[in-house]
């Protein structure tokens, strides 16, 4: 009986010391009244924008400052902003976010403190970051 305690309090103590690991849904930015999807994509997760203020009032705006002219077509609303791999516990990286507000390219790195919450962490080259915390929203 003592062995079958000892390994439940056990187990609850790791599930509460455990990172919440899934960041799947919808997430509110702090710019922008902006609303991004991340999904999964394989074993990665995967960002895209869908609403924010600019976005409502332009529904059909283009990705106009794109370093690469053949992209400026491409709308904005559900454009692939950024995938990110797996990399431990709550955390994703090795990979890259694009910003259609300047049409640059960063490394960047997610993680996820809690249930409700992420960190994205933009760098142009370290230590030039930005990172901006995110709220769950659905």
């Amino acid at each position: 009986m003592q062995i079958s305690t000892a390994v439940l309090v056990a187990a609850l103590i790791a599930a509460a010391a455990s990172p919440p690991s899934d960041p799947v849904g919808i997430w509110k930015t702090p710019v922008d009244d902006g609303l991004i999807k991340i999904e999964r994509c394989g074993a990665d997760i995967c960002g895209r924008p869908f609403s924010s203020a600019h976005l409502r009032s332009v529904p059909d705006q283009k990705d106009v400052l794109n370093k690469d002219p053949n992209l400026r077509g491409r709308l904005i609303k559900n454009l692939l902003i950024f995938r990110l791999q797996p990399v431990g516990p709550g955390k994703w990286g090795q990979g890259t976010i694009y910003n259609p507000k300047d049409g640059g390219t960063y490394s960047a790195e997610l993680t996820m403190p809690n249930a409700n919450q992420v960190r994205l962490k933009g760098c142009l080259v370290a230590p030039f970051c930005k990172t901006q915390s995110w709220n769950r929203s659905q």
